[in-house]
């Protein structure tokens, strides 16, 4: 099944309305559409082509919730702890892609800016960042799962100012 002219343009126009997401890249079938808002050389344009699918940055850094906030399946995360929730519905992969190295790991420590892990939503690949300094303390759900929006995904103590 091949997507038509008007449900591409569909597509676009839903991308577009989203204003949470700064880039896209969609793969159906051989069809492949990348889209990347503002911050580009290209101006932002829009290129479609074949080939296989590839993870992109997709999303500004996962909401970050106070731990009184934050409750997990597993528990509750504590006062001197941050949650990183799932920002959408969708599968949770630990790494870039199968059998590469996961982007983090439990006592690893992270930067706000550093990748996590990513969500994918129909084809659809969102590279999750820390959002903030610290050490990875739980990772809440297993690889190639099903995450639902807001869900605890990472927990991570942040770094003490001094």
């Amino acid at each position: 099944m091949e997507l038509t002219h008007k449900e591409v343009k569909n597509i676009i126009e839903i991308i577009d309305n989203a204003e949470h997401l700064e880039e896209v890249e969609l793969v159906f079938g051989g069809f492949r559409l990348h889209v990347r808002r503002g911050g580009s050389s290209d101006g932002g344009a829009r290129t479609m082509q074949s080939g296989p699918p590839s993870v992109s940055s997709a999303t500004k850094p996962a909401p970050i919730q106070t731990a009184r906030a934050a409750a997990t399946d597993d528990g509750s995360v504590s006062d001197d702890e941050v949650a990183i929730r799932a920002p959408m519905l969708g599968t949770y992969y630990s790494s870039p892609a199968p059998g590469e190295k996961p982007f983090v790991e439990v006592g690893q420590r992270v930067k706000a800016d550093d990748n996590v892990c990513v969500i994918e939503v129909m084809k659809l690949f969102n590279t999750i960042r820390a959002g903030v300094d610290g050490t990875v303390v739980r990772i809440a759900v297993e690889n190639g799962s099903l995450v639902q929006y807001n869900q605890v995904m990472i927990v991570i103590a942040p770094t003490k100012e001094s």
